[in-house]
């Protein structure tokens, strides 16, 4: 199983990047798939979430209205289109897969997520925003 997050760099305040997670080695539509991201210093957090057909999204209230989640299950790979980049977007963004991730994190939380210890996780890409 391998998820691998690119697409992260350096840019001004109110501009845009996109995040690609391409992801092998399991049925990839049988899975939701989640972006999160973690600031020097702060807990991971939650930022969207897509069920395994794409017809479910989520996001957090900090990104709505400019983060778009989407994925496309015939090349294994979901997109995080962030607009508007604040400097407090600056972050390691991550993205995880798991057959019922985008309820689970609503339900119990990130941490628990991460207790949990089922779901896959990527390495991470680092996204920086310069004010």
């Amino acid at each position: 199983v391998q998820l691998v997050e690119s697409g992260g760099g350096l840019v001004q305040a109110g501009g845009s990047l996109r995040l690609s997670c391409a992801a092998s080695g399991f049925t990839f539509d049988g899975y939701d798939i989640g972006w999160f991201r973690q600031a020097p210093g702060k807990e991971r957090e939650g930022v969207s979430c897509i069920s395994g057909s794409g017809g479910g999204t989520y996001s957090a209230d900090s990104v709505k209205g400019r983060f778009i989640i989407s994925r496309d299950n015939a090349k294994n790979t979901v997109y995080l289109q962030m607009n508007s980049l604040k400097p407090e977007d600056t972050a390691i963004y991550y993205c995880a897969a798991d057959p019922n991730l985008c309820d689970v994190v609503r339900a119990f939380g990130v941490s628990f997520v991460l207790s949990r210890g089922e779901a896959y996780w990527g390495r991470g890409t680092q996204v920086t925003v310069s004010s």
